[in-house]
């Protein structure tokens, strides 16, 4: 089996709950000096970060993931995590004279949220060259901004199939390094808020982001997906959950889920729809990698909502 690159962040999530809605106690016309307070009914420290999410989802899912990242002095906990995934850590760097990366996110009932992140150990850039030999794919997601500007030319010049997900850190990206890594991406990933951020902050629509990736899904949470291709447009319905408990990291599951069809060759709206199918997991649980899944199951809840059979094994 091919392994997996998944660079990106490995952080401790702080996640809070607040019961009612952020909208409510944010004035138009006092926008530009916003002073809120939330008091929050439930607080959880939980096992996170991009790369982390996607390497754990696609473990569930069968696949051999290696994780790009750098972490700090705190890290014991979250590798005994990762090895009882069956995910092997040797490829996570660590800084000893600081902290695991941390997020702090802020959830209203509308599954609105409000994050802040210390990078900490995380914002140190990986620091030797990344093996793609034999290696079956890649993605490129937030994290430290010394690897999301080095990796894509760096998979580009080793010939190898890359996903590019600048996410959380499309704010502090310049222009030229979204260009730089949508260019030659097998896939852009990003959700619709996310979608909007990039159009304005490159000047290009979806159609002109398209002559440099070959295709785009952008997620819209309970609403579903976009698949847009060259030539086709398509809307993936998004899969009923048993319930609601925290949409933290569906997003990432969606990516591992769409990597899983695509390591397996599948169409693309199958990958998109096996995406959506692995982040209902995450949405029914507490937490960005709490979520348990056999691919019987995963394959079952495919058919019950896309009417086809889907072999995973």
């Amino acid at each position: 089996m091919a392994k997996i690159i998944v660079s990106g962040s490995v952080a401790y999530d702080r996640i809070m709950d607040y019961p009612g809605l952020f909208s409510d106690h944010i004035l138009a016309d006092k926008a530009h000096a916003i002073n809120l307070s939330f008091q929050v009914e439930r607080l959880a420290v939980e096992f996170g970060g991009t790369a982390g999410n996607v390497a754990y989802t696609l473990a569930l899912l069968g696949e051999s993931p290696e994780i790009i990242a750098t972490v700090g002095n705190d890290f014991s906990q979250y590798k005994s995590h990762l090895m009882l995934a069956g995910i092997d850590p040797k490829t996570i760097h660590t800084v000893a004279e600081e902290p695991t990366a941390s997020a702090f996110i802020l959830t209203d009932s509308s599954d609105n949220q409000i994050a802040a992140f210390h990078m900490g150990a995380g914002s140190h850039a990986y620091d030797v060259m990344v093996d793609t030999s034999g290696r079956g794919a890649a993605i490129v997601s937030a994290g430290c901004i010394s690897d999301m500007t080095a990796l894509p030319s760096h998979y580009r010049k080793s010939g190898l199939k890359y996903l590019y997900d600048p996410g959380q850190a499309i704010p502090v990206l310049s222009a030229d390094v979204i260009k730089d890594g949508v260019t030659g991406a097998y896939v852009l990933f990003a959700s619709d808020y996310e979608m909007a951020l990039i159009n304005e902050k490159t000047g290009l629509s979806d159609n002109a982001l398209l002559q440099l990736a070959e295709n785009i899904v952008v997620t819209y949470g309970k609403d579903g997906s976009r698949l847009l291709t060259r030539e086709n447009d398509w809307k993936i319905l998004p899969v009923p959950v048993a319930r609601v408990e925290d949409p933290t990291g569906a997003g990432d599951a969606f990516r591992a889920g769409f990597i899983k069809g695509m390591m397996m060759g599948l169409p693309l709206t199958t990958c998109a729809q096996l995406g959506s199918t692995t982040a209902s997991f995450v949405v029914e649980v507490y937490g960005t990698q709490a979520h348990t899944c056999t691919l019987m199951q995963v394959a079952d809840r495919y058919k019950t909502v896309f009417g086809e059979s889907i072999s995973l094994s």
